[in-house]
């Protein structure tokens, strides 16, 4: 079973997790200026790498909190993890 390294509540298994995606993705700051195309690349554009990637992610069924991780995925382990509060030193 893969541990996911939850900052809050320590590795925890995967069922207790959900995926949230690519991690560091900006909300654009004024929605309603940016164009048809611009948009969908915010909702759906994503790396989609092979090897080390930063990853979002939501303990579900522990403390309900999203956290970002470095993953690699080829091989499915985690490098770490960090609150989104100590992205800024990333």
């Amino acid at each position: 079973m893969l541990l996911v390294p939850c900052p809050w509540c320590g590795p925890r298994p995967e069922n207790e997790f959900r995926h949230a995606g690519e991690a560091g993705i900006a909300r654009p700051a004024d929605p309603a200026l940016v164009d048809d195309a611009a948009w969908a690349a915010f909702l759906h554009a994503r790396t989609n790498p092979k090897g080390a990637h930063a990853e979002r992610w939501r303990h579900v069924h522990g403390c309900g909190r999203f956290f970002d991780a470095a993953r690699d995925t080829v091989s499915d382990r985690f490098a770490g993890s960090w609150r989104p509060e100590e992205r800024a030193g990333r």
